[in-house]
């Protein structure tokens, strides 16, 4: 079976930026599972992993623009405290991330500093502008269920975990 449309797709993999950090990992053990054509996963690696099959192996090089794109300098803002009311202090520190209602949406945003009252805020995915390189494995692949076609995403043994409604 190779991996196409409405495949569920269980994979292994290492993910590295330019200077050889591991940034995220998943093994045999906790596999990543994902379903393909689907627009779950970014553009580069759902494209390399078309047609592949069990126990395949590749490495690969995804660029910003089949990642997360490009790092925005407009979707970065420098706000009063005050737009964070009900947040204790303690947990009001660079690196903090929040859902924000915007006109596009519900967005994460990140505090990337704190100068005093003003809360400098940054909507960019954490990985903007990344070079990304990939070690996969691909461990298994099966048909997706109606229920999962249905929701647009895997589920694990036992059902969804969430709901739909």
């Amino acid at each position: 079976m190779n991996i196409t449309t409405n495949k569920i797709a269980s994979l292994a993999y290492t993910l590295k930026n330019d200077d050889g950090e591991i940034l995220d990992k998943a093994d045999e053990n906790n596999p990543f599972l994902y379903m393909h054509g689907t627009g779950g996963i970014i553009k580069g690696l759902e494209n390399a992993l078309n047609e592949k099959s069990v126990n395949d192996s590749f490495s690969l090089i995804v660029a910003p623009d089949e990642a997360y794109g490009e790092r925005d300098d407009k979707l970065t803002e420098s706000v009063p405290r005050t737009m964070f009311e009900g947040i204790p202090d303690e947990e009001m520190v660079a690196g903090a991330q929040f859902h924000a209602q915007t006109p596009q949406g519900t967005q994460v945003i990140t505090v990337a500093s704190i100068d005093g009252d003003t809360i400098n805020i940054d909507a960019n995915h954490p990985l903007a502008g990344e070079t990304l390189h990939f070690d996969v494995a691909v461990l298994d692949i099966r048909d997706a269920t109606e229920e999962e076609i249905a929701h647009g995403h895997p589920h694990a043994p036992g059902g969804c975990g969430h709901d739909h409604a």
